[in-house]
Order: structure tokens, then C-alpha cells, then sequence
């Protein structure tokens, strides 16, 4: 009997980084042909961003996908503020090898938090971990701004692959675990206002 997780609706992730992630999303790319988790991802190019529709299977349910990279769109401000807005997720991306672009994360993170609503899932990741060898970004650094942030953070190699896919699964697990939280709020507070309703007809015929 075949089996066919329920779809969910979907959900946007925005990239923010230095430089393109878009190897990363290759990188899933070959994952997807040695595993039936998650579907060969779908690139649209637009006139100024990338966007990549990628498909997982998380928790019985089938999730889409869509995935915007910013990356050296930071002078189109009003552009990236938009995406900001309308954003389920935010992934940003730094290079362990070049502590300058760790250090744009507060610029990024500020950016964020004044465009996206409070309940948007974050996640920090390091990329190049293949060349720890050349690192300049202290895990000490990294663990300090997690914590401060409350955003976790781990580290992947778009080159490798390494993490790619543990780093797309994690986020979009928060995303389904959030929304099946506020589905099932949206069912209780529907069942509460319909047993007032039946509870308000009782009495009245009741008075009758």
C-alpha cells in the first residue's frame, strides 16, 4: 500500500549572506538522488534574486519550499525588506574563514527583527566548514552570539554538502511544529466557541 504524507502548505525562506549560498541548494541537489526525503530542487531565476522550490517530507507531512537568496542584494534595501516581511524563515550565512561577514550578522539580525513578524524561525550557519583549517571564526564566538541572539547555529560545507541537509530539515521541522501548534489553537478556540453557542441555546430554551 502506498503511502502518501499529507502536503502542508508552503513555506518561505529567505537567505541572507555575503555571497550566494546557491551551491548548497546544488548540494541538496545531489542529496536528493540517493534519498526519498525530499524532491530534486527547482530553481527560478528572476531579474535580481534566486529562488529554489525544494520539497521535504517532515513529520508525515509533504512540505514545499520556497527558497529566496538575497545574497549581495544588500543595496536593494527596500527589495530584501520586502522578502523580510513575508518570510517563514531566515537563514543566515556567514563565512568561518572571513570573520568580516560574521560580523555583519547584528546588521543582518537588526534588519530582521524590524521587518519580520516575531514568531519568524531563524538559524545561524557557518559555512566552508572544509576548510577549518583556515577558520577565523572562533566556535566560542559563534556559541556566545547563539546565545545572546537565541538563534542556534551550526556549521555546514556547501562545497561537501556537510550538514546541508541536517541544517533545511531542522528549520523546516520548527516551521511545521509552529504551524501544527497554531492549527490546533485555531481547532480549540473554535470548539470553545461552539460549545458557548450550544450553551447559550440551552439556556435560552431552557427560559422558555
Amino acid at each position: 500500500m502506498c503511502f502518501f504524507p499529507t502536503p502542508f502548505s508552503p513555506f518561505s525562506l529567505v537567505i541572507i549572506s555575503s555571497n550566494s549560498f546557491s551551491s548548497a541548494i546544488v548540494a541538496l541537489e545531489n542529496l536528493a538522488y540517493c534519498s526519498d526525503l525530499l524532491t530534486i530542487p527547482l530553481r527560478i531565476v528572476t531579474s535580481l534574486l534566486s529562488v529554489w522550490i525544494l520539497t521535504l517530507f517532515v513529520k508525515d507531512k509533504r512540505v514545499k519550499l520556497q527558497i529566496w537568496d538575497t545574497a549581495g542584494q544588500e543595496r536593494f534595501r527596500t527589495i530584501t525588506s520586502t522578502y523580510y516581511r513575508g518570510a517563514d524563515g531566515i537563514i543566515m550565512v556567514y563565512d568561518i574563514t572571513d570573520k568580516s561577514s560574521f560580523e555583519h550578522i547584528n546588521d543582518w539580525l537588526s534588519e530582521v527583527n524590524k521587518y519580520s513578524s516575531e514568531d519568524t524561525c531563524k538559524l545561524l550557519l557557518g559555512n566552508k566548514c572544509d576548510m577549518e583549517d583556515n577558520r577565523d571564526v572562533s566556535l566560542t564566538d559563534v556559541q556566545r552570539l547563539s546565545e545572546v541572539i537565541e538563534v542556534p547555529a551550526m556549521d555546514v560545507s556547501a562545497k561537501t554538502g556537510h550538514n546541508i541537509d541536517k541544517a533545511f530539515y531542522s528549520i523546516t521541522e520548527k516551521l511545521v511544529s509552529l504551524k501544527m501548534e497554531s492549527d490546533h489553537d485555531v481547532v480549540d478556540l473554535r470548539t470553545i466557541s461552539l460549545q458557548n453557542t450550544y450553551n447559550g441555546i440551552f439556556c435560552f430554551n431552557l427560559l422558555l
